[in-house]
């Protein structure tokens, strides 16, 4: 039931993408039921999605409330009688088999990516790739990367297709600090799912390592990567010609080379410490360097494995990868990704995948109905609340269109 005459798709409708028996058959191949009498999987998976959507603000408190709301109870065919507190479900989150979660996001994703069409697909080639961190109120945290100041964080690296969010990495030690270990990482477990794609990765500054982009070349990997400004290289040679064009529109065409990069090797010494020791690699890069028309002193240095692209195209992929920023704006602002919910690294990343799952559905709403962000968000909360007053209505005996007029 849609109270918005103009709208292409409900969410009764996007809830129909998660059948019970896929909730069902997961929950016997997790075993997430395991010691469980109340808190299954299938009971956490509704509660955690209802409180996300319908939630001025997410904690513990705010889900056991919502476990006793009889709107919620109807809407996911819950018994009336059945309670929990607010220690059973922090339990719960700290020992839930996150793996179910993973593999409903991994499902409803792979859904939604087989309907794209060969345009859609085509367009949804180019993977933003970043990082983000949640580290509010993570003092005691125990299982995070430790800061200067002794909190500690979490971190986690997204992939995000345009449209939704592809895959993702979570990361609670300090090597993933490191955007070059974190991104890569994210990149490269990304490719073994999908073994033939033609995918290219759009990556910020965070990854700079020359070592890093000769193994994506070495696994057919392909990228556009932001460069910082006068990276030392060698140019073999340039593929801008004579005469040629170098008006690109918004912007103007500087370079665009054949370069070898250079790489900061640690070697050790005698006494037992290590220097930077410098080599050329010998894999073959493209530098792609362009200045704005509006600032003309502002370059911007663009590294890349594609030869076949132009140069304007370069500049224009870059320029998508802000996607992934307002994707992470609109987790954190509207879907209460900015503090843990969980001090476990369990219980974090069952937050962190249902918040994706979450996000997939609100932005298929948001897509198909032609809205924005926070709309999407507050009409579909309006929209899952009416869904299931409308089951309390039927089950009373009652006619829910005299009370909703769609």
């Amino acid at each position: 039931m849609s109270i918005f005459n103009e709208h292409k798709i409900s969410v009764s409708q996007l809830l129909s993408f998660i059948p019970e028996a896929l909730l069902s058959h997961l929950s016997a191949n997790t075993k997430v039921d395991h010691y469980s009498k109340v808190l299954q999987g299938r009971k956490m998976f509704y509660l955690l999605l209802f409180a996300i959507t319908s939630s001025e603000k997410l904690s513990q408190r705010t889900l056991e409330d919502t476990f006793k709301d009889p709107v919620f109870k109807a809407l996911f065919n819950i018994d009336e009688t059945e309670t929990v507190r607010r220690s059973s479900i922090s339990e719960r989150l700290s020992k839930i088999d996150s793996g179910y979660f993973k593999e409903i996001y991994d499902c409803i994703y792979n859904m939604f990516c087989d309907s794209y069409n060969p345009a859609e697909r085509e367009k949804y080639d180019l993977i933003r790739t970043d990082s983000t961190v949640i580290g509010e109120a993570a003092g005691k945290l125990k299982e995070g990367i430790a800061q200067n100041g002794g909190k500690k964080f979490i971190k986690y690296s997204v992939l995000f297709d345009g449209l939704l969010p592809c895959g993702v990495e979570i990361y609670n030690t300090p090597k993933y600090c490191a955007e070059d270990n974190a991104l890569s990482e994210a990149v490269l477990q990304h490719v073994k799912r999908e073994k033939e794609h033609a995918n290219i990765y759009i990556i910020d500054k965070g990854l700079g390592s020359a070592q890093r982009m000769k193994e994506f070349d070495d696994k057919g990997v392909f990228f556009v990567i932001r460069s910082k400004e006068n990276r030392k290289h060698e140019e073999i040679k340039s593929f801008i010609e004579k005469d040629q064009n170098i008006d690109l529109g918004e912007i103007v065409l500087i370079k665009d080379s054949l370069v070898k990069l250079y790489s900061s090797k640690p070697v050790p010494t005698q006494k037992g410490k290590t220097y930077n020791k410098e080599e050329q690699i010998e894999t073959h890069f493209r530098l792609v360097v362009v200045s704005s028309k509006q600032q003309p002193e502002k370059e911007f240095w663009f590294l890349t494995n594609d030869f076949q692209i132009s140069a304007k195209d370069i500049a224009n992929y870059y320029r998508k990868r802000w996607d992934i920023e307002v994707f992470f704006r609109f987790l954190k602002q509207e879907l209460h990704a900015s503090h843990l919910l969980s001090l476990n690294k369990n219980g974090i990343e069952v937050m962190i995948y249902m918040t994706l799952i979450t996000a997939m559905l609100i932005l298929i709403y948001k897509k198909a109905n032609n809205i924005g962000y926070k709309t999407a968000k507050r009409r579909f909360a309006m929209e899952i609340r009416n869904l299931a007053i409308s089951i309390l209505i039927i089950g009373a005996g009652g006619n829910p269109d005299k009370v909703f007029k769609t």
